[in-house]
């Protein structure tokens, strides 16, 4: 199997090259590296399995040679980022996932597109299932982000529809691990840093609102089944952990696992910013036979190192 991973060189996406060659793919990783970092996959440089080329996906793609799979993971995915480029956001969300469907169609190669949690904006339901049609600001600041996704989705869907190609789409929910970025603006590496440093720990609002954070190795198991799955349906699917926690108690959480004795600092909660997040994820149990392994307590206690490590260099 020959396999195109666009973002490849950023989390999540250097976590799946490695998932990818594990299986025996061919991976090419494409990525411009704005978010993404050449460290991450620079362990897989000299494997003559592994192709990394530098490349804006808002651009069109010509890849020469047959390509199986096609996964869609390029995008400005932390609330810092898609906030100071927010223009850029709406371009990979659209051309770019305009010129990877159209790549993927040329290859008659299955595409996996990642979506996101942000589909549901500021939900009415808990927890979320994929027949919810979300409750988004349209031209909020949030928007550029939530939009490209739900963007995402519908072209995808459209290019199924239309030409029959085989189309996977993820809803991913907060994903935590090795290889986040400390300054990206996310939650989970915006406390683990703070407390480190013995740095407040920055909480928007009262903290009551709730987030669903998943580990690493359980979110790329279930992108590898959801890639892998039969059928030539457009399948979407729900990935995340359910396991539902207030901000202010993962705040404590990431306290007593980084032995910290960092105060809490409290600010106005941003605009559109979701009160609950939660994913229903009878979908991926019932088609992929997948859940979560990882509990919260041990996927903090896995990250501390990183995060260590991080701040030392």
């Amino acid at each position: 199997m020959r396999t195109l991973v666009t973002g490849g060189a950023g989390f999540l996406g250097s976590h799946l090259c490695e998932r990818l060659l594990a299986a025996g793919h061919e991976v090419i990783c494409l990525d411009n590296l704005k978010s993404g970092r050449r460290e991450n996959i620079a362990h897989l440089l000299a494997r003559p399995d592994f192709q990394f080329l530098v490349h804006d996906i808002t651009q069109p793609i010509f890849i020469e040679g047959p390509i199986d799979y096609v996964l869609h993971m390029a995008s400005l995915a932390s609330p810092k980022d898609y906030l100071q480029e927010p223009i850029h956001t709406l371009k990979v969300g659209s051309w770019g996932t305009h010129h990877t469907l159209g790549l993927a169609k040329a290859k008659g190669a299955t595409v996996l597109l990642a979506s996101s949690s942000e589909v549901y904006g500021d939900p009415e339901v808990n927890p979320q299932p994929e027949s919810y049609w979300g409750r988004v600001n349209p031209v909020g600041p949030r928007s550029v982000y939530d939009e490209s996704k739900r963007y995402t989705e519908a072209i995808g869907v459209a290019y199924h529809r239309v030409h029959g190609l085989r189309v996977r789409i993820a809803r991913i929910f907060n994903t935590y691990g090795p290889r986040m970025r400390l300054e990206d603006g996310r939650v989970l590496p915006m406390f683990m840093t703070q407390a480190l440093r013995g740095e407040p720990l920055t909480i928007y609002g009262d903290g009551s609102q709730t987030r669903s954070l998943c580990y690493v190795s359980d979110l790329i198991e279930g992108l590898w089944r959801l890639l892998v799955a039969p059928g030539t349906e457009a399948l979407i699917v729900n990935l995340g952990n359910p396991e539902e926690v207030t901000i202010r108690e993962l705040a404590q959480e990431v306290l007593e696992v980084a032995g910290s004795r960092s105060p809490l600092s409290f600010l106005p909660l941003p605009e559109d910013d979701p009160k609950i997040r939660r994913p229903d994820i009878r979908r991926a149990q019932q088609v992929l036979g997948w859940k979560p392994l990882v509990s919260r307590a041990e996927g903090l206690r896995r990250v501390l190192p990183y995060f260590q490590e991080a701040i030392r260099r």
